[in-house]
């Protein structure tokens, strides 16, 4: 049975993490999405660059998935790393414009995603997806309203879905971390001991294990907000 993997978001500092150690492993097809490639990825023959624009687009969405062809034959799975942070206010401080932004990057890319590539599957032989949400999306901390429950939405929708995907052989799990080890939040959080945090290519083999297994592994939000130095 061949096997394909589909990345969006695959150029941020995320998606570059997890597209590292998933190109790594035993996929036949992989298919790596964003708007933009500024930096180095991985160049295989079996690796396919796609550019999409806004996916809160459905017409974009579309256009994205076009290029994949289901069959029978095959299983087919998903990482999103698409996503965005505005924080810092209280609620009444926020304007609507910003309320509006990570609801649609944060909840309404993932269920576009999921409702066009759910039509992969069902053509298909099963997959399953993985999505990216957050601490905060279970546990709610002041000044991170909008993202918080954009993050809570994108749980409820991997939650439900995980449901309904059994008829079409489609398992679907979130993995939720504290904060992520990259540039901009070592930026953001200076005085931060990084050792701690979790690194893009730990994510990667994680989301690599949840596709190993997805025949049993299903509806799964993975919190990840520790870690021992060992």
């Amino acid at each position: 049975m061949k096997k394909n993997l589909l990345i969006f978001g695959a150029d941020g500092a995320l998606g570059r993490g997890v597209t590292g150690s998933l190109s790594k492993k035993d996929y036949d097809k992989i298919y790596l999405f964003d708007s933009h490639y500024e930096k180095e990825t991985v160049n295989e023959d079996r690796i396919n660059k796609i550019k999409v624009e806004d996916l809160s687009i459905e017409e974009n969405v579309i256009g994205a998935f076009k290029s994949i062809l289901p069959s029978q034959n095959e299983l087919f799975f998903l990482y999103s790393t698409v996503g965005g942070f505005i924080g810092g206010k209280n609620l009444w401080d926020m304007d609507v414009s910003e309320w509006d932004k990570m609801i649609n990057i944060n909840l309404k890319t993932g269920f576009l995603i999921a409702k066009h590539f759910a039509g992969i599957v069902k053509a298909s032989a099963g997959g399953s997806i993985c999505f990216t949400a957050a601490f905060t999306g279970l546990n709610p901390e002041a000044n991170k309203s909008a993202y918080g429950i954009s993050k809570s939405g994108l749980i409820h929708l991997t939650k439900t879905l995980a449901i309904e995907g059994e008829k079409i052989n489609l398992s679907v799990n979130a993995i939720a971390p504290y904060i992520i080890d990259t540039t901009a939040n070592r930026e953001w959080m200076k005085d931060s001991d990084f050792s701690k945090w979790i690194k893009p290519e730990e994510i990667g083999e994680l989301a690599h294990n949840l596709f190993t297994h997805f025949y049993f592994i299903s509806g799964n939000i993975i919190l990840l907000d520790k870690r021992f130095n060992i």
